[in-house]
């Protein structure tokens, strides 16, 4: 640790640059990837059967393919169809078409939690089904998604390293860029972990707390219903 405090000076500006990269491309990668999924969860639940195949197959491939793969098609194919794209677009766009696949199983996760009733009282209230979803379905499953999509913006937060072997300079290719310099991989690599462990840890602590909270109000929510239906056996026993 103490080498590593020697040369904090030499190598800090340069991977608090990184890091700024890194969660420029997070961010990015993540909106693109939210929206995307939500897109792609409406296009699975229209009324028509082909278009639910289509986005069925999208899913499925890209939760299969490695990242790395789809980057690689698309910093080395693309090219060859007259499309040059920068590292930096083509890592976020890798990044939203894998990720999107997710997040659209994450809101699925949150759509099926709505219970059935729900949806049968908005249409009973002559809601349409996009009313259903804005007023409805989608605020009750944010609660539910909340905690999977901070997990799921960690994740993009990791796999944002994959995009340096195609040139972008985030926080992994400018630690092997001063590994190369120094060769003190040890050194390097231990405080680029250092920096992505500050990047990912609130995010973590947020869902860890907004875990505990639903947990409590799941817990105070049952509670409730459990005395309210007792209260109720026992007017009904009473009235007797």
């Amino acid at each position: 640790m103490g080498d590593i405090a020697i040369h904090l000076a030499d190598w800090g500006p340069r991977l608090f640059e990184a890091a700024i990269l890194t969660l420029v491309l997070t961010a990015a990668s993540f909106s693109g990837a939210f929206a995307l999924g939500l897109i792609l969860e409406a296009m699975r639940t229209s009324r028509c059967a082909g278009l639910r195949h289509v986005v069925g197959c999208y899913i499925w491939v890209l939760r299969a393919v490695p990242l790395l793969i789809v980057l690689y098609l698309l910093y080395f194919v693309l090219p060859d169809l007259g499309i040059t794209l920068s590292p930096l677009l083509t890592g976020t766009i890798g990044l939203v078409l894998v990720h999107g696949a997710y997040m659209a199983e994450i809101f699925r996760a949150g759509m099926q939690a709505i219970e059935q009733g729900q949806w049968e009282a908005a249409r009973a209230l002559g809601l349409t089904r996009l009313l259903c979803l804005r007023l409805v379905a989608i605020p009750q499953a944010i609660r539910h998604m909340f905690g999977p999509l901070i997990v799921a913006a960690i994740s993009v937060l990791k796999d944002s390293s994959v995009c340096a072997l195609i040139g972008v300079n985030e926080l992994t290719l400018t630690s092997r860029a001063i590994m190369s310099e120094t060769f003190m991989p040890l050194h390097v690599f231990l405080l680029a972990g250092l920096f992505y462990l500050a990047l990912g840890w609130p995010a973590s602590m947020l869902a860890r707390a907004v875990e505990r909270r639903m947990n409590v109000r799941s817990a105070v929510r049952h509670t409730t219903r459990f005395r309210a239906s007792k209260a109720q056996a026992c007017l009904a026993s009473l009235a007797r």
